[in-house]
C-alpha cells in the first residue's frame, strides 16, 4: 500500500493506515516490507523522503501512530531532510523507529540524537521490528505526559533523606541495590516522592534496569548544574510507573569530572527540596565530588561482598574518608550475597572480614540468584518481576525501616 501526498479514506473493508515506512527506495529494504506486512497486515503505507515531510503537515497524518525510517549509507548526506521528518513526526505525536543498514557509527549517532524512539539494525533480526513496535509509547502518551506535568513541576517544599549507594567493586550489586531500594520506597503506602539519580556518567545502567530511555537532558543538567533551577532539574527526570523519578546516565560516555563539587551540592539541593527520598547510584570511582555526597548524605551505603577485592577497596575508602576528615559515621556497610544462617564457613569468613576492616557489617543482603539478573534484563525491579525473591524481601524491609524511622523523626521535630 502506498501513500502519496494525501491519504484517502479507507474503504469499510480496509484496515486503517496506522504506520508508514519511509525510505529513499523501500525496495532496497525488502526485509522491512515483509516485517511490516507480518506486524500490520495492510495497515501501513509507503512514503519517500521527499513526500514524507509534506505528508506529515497534512491532517491525514494525524491517524498515524508511528513511522519506520529506513536509511542506508547512501542516505548519510541527507541527514538534514531526515531530521526534519523526525521533527515533524514528533511534533504530531508520531513515534519513529529507525531502521539502519551499514551506516557509519558517526552518522548513526547523529540519527539517534534526532529523537527516534527505537532502533533496529538492517538486515532485521527475526521478530525485532515487532519487539520495537511493542516498546513504543501508547498513542496519546505524550499528551497524557503533558497533562501530568503539573504533578512533576518543581515544588521546593520538601526536605529529602539523601541515600547514596556506592558499590566498592564491579559486580557487587550496587545498582541493583539502589534501583530496588528506590522502588520499594516509592511503593510504600504513604506514596512518598522518590528520586533516583544515576551518576555513573560512563557505564551507568539504571536506565537499563528500569527499561527507560537515556536522555541528552541529563548531560545538560549535570554539566551546568550550578546554574540550573529546580524546574530545569525536574524536566530532566524520567518517570517510571508514575511513582519514581529517574535521572538516567547519558546516552554516551561522559567524563566524571563533568560534575564539580559545587554542581554536586546544587544537584543535591534541587533533589532534596523536591522529594522525600533521594537515592543516588554512585560510580565505583572516587571522584572530586564523592566527598560532597558523603557530607550531604543522611546515610551512605557502601556495598561489599565476601572477597579480597571488596576488603581491599573498603580499607581504601575508610582511609580516604579519615584522611579527608569526612563524616565516616554516615557510612553503612552492606554485605551483598551474604551467607545464609546455616552456612558455618561463610559466617566465619563474614566475621573475619568485619574484624579485618574494623567495621560493623550492619546490613546483610542475601543472594537473590538468577532472578536478579533476569529482572535487570527485563527492565523491572524485583518487586515487579520476582516479589518473593529473598533479596527483594530484605530490601523492602530496609525501605520500610528507613521510612518508619524518618516518619518518627519528622513527627518528633514537629512536636518539638
Amino acid at each position: 500500500m502506498t501513500v502519496t501526498g494525501a491519504a484517502s479514506e479507507p474503504a469499510p473493508d480496509e484496515a486503517p493506515i496506522v504506520a508508514c515506512a519511509v525510505a529513499r527506495d523501500l525496495d532496497a529494504f525488502d526485509g522491512l516490507i515483509a516485517e511490516m506486512e507480518t506486524c500490520l497486515g495492510e495497515g501501513w503505507g509507503e512514503l519517500g523522503f521527499d513526500d514524507a515531510e509534506a505528508f506529515l503537515a497534512q491532517p491525514e497524518a494525524q491517524a498515524l501512530e508511528f513511522l519506520t525510517l529506513a536509511v542506508g549509507p547512501e542516505d548519510e548526506d541527507r541527514l538534514d531532510l531526515i531530521g526534519r521528518i523526525v521533527a515533524g513526526a514528533e511534533g504530531r505525536g508520531i513515534a519513529v523507529i529507525l531502521v539502519a543498514g551499514e551506516v557509519r557509527p558517526t552518522a548513526l549517532h547523529a540519527l539517534l540524537k534526532l529523537g527516534a524512539h527505537g532502533f533496529v539494525p538492517y538486515p532485521l533480526p527475526e521478530g525485532e521490528l515487532g519487539a520495537a513496535i511493542a516498546r513504543l509509547p501508547a498513542p496519546g502518551a505524550a499528551k497524557r505526559e503533558e497533562e501530568a506535568e503539573p504533578r512533576r513541576a518543581a515544588r521546593d517544599d520538601r526536605s529529602a533523606v539523601v541515600l547514596p549507594v556506592h558499590g566498592l567493586c564491579g559486580g557487587v550489586g550496587g545498582t541493583t541495590f539502589a534501583v530496588n531500594l528506590a522502588w520499594e520506597l516509592a511503593r510504600l503506602r504513604d506514596e512518598p516522592r522518590v528520586c533516583l539519580l544515576d551518576l555513573d556518567f560512563q557505564f551507568g545502567s539504571v536506565a537499563t534496569y528500569l527499561d527507560l530511555p537515556r536522555r541528552e537532558a541529563s548531560v545538560e543538567l549535570v554539566a551546568d548544574a550550578t546554574h540550573t533551577d529546580s524546574d530545569g532539574f525536574m524536566q530532566a527526570l524520567t518517570s517510571f510507573r508514575d511513582r519514581l523519578r529517574v535521572l538516567t546516565a547519558p546516552p554516551d560516555m561522559a567524563p566524571l569530572d563533568m560534575l564539580t563539587p559545587e554542581g554536586a551540592e546544587r544537584l543535591i539541593e534541587m533533589a532534596r527540596t523536591n522529594f522525600d527520598y533521594v537515592v543516588v547510584d554512585m560510580p565505583h570511582t572516587v571522584t572530586q565530588w564523592t566527598g560532597t555526597f558523603i557530607e550531604k548524605a543522611h546515610l551512605y551505603f557502601a556495598l561489599v561482598q565476601l572477597d579480597l577485592r571488596s576488603a581491599e577497596n573498603a580499607l581504601r575508602l575508610s582511609r580516604a574518608v579519615l584522611a579527608e576528615d569526612l563524616p565516616g559515621e554516615k557510612l553503612r556497610w552492606v554485605l551483598n550475597r551474604a551467607p545464609g544462617r546455616f552456612d558455618v564457613s561463610g559466617r566465619s569468613r563474614l566475621r573475619r572480614l568485619a574484624d579485618g576492616l574494623d567495621v560493623k557489617l550492619e546490613i546483610l543482603m542475601p543472594d537473590g540468584g538468577r532472578a536478579v539478573a533476569q529482572a535487570g534484563d527485563e527492565g523491572l525491579p524485583l518487586g515487579e518481576a520476582a516479589g518473593r525473591n529473598p533479596l527483594r524481601k530484605e530490601i523492602a524491609k530496609l525501605a520500610a525501616t528507613l521510612h518508619a524511622r524518618n516518619t518518627a523523626a519528622g513527627a518528633g521535630r514537629a512536636a518539638s
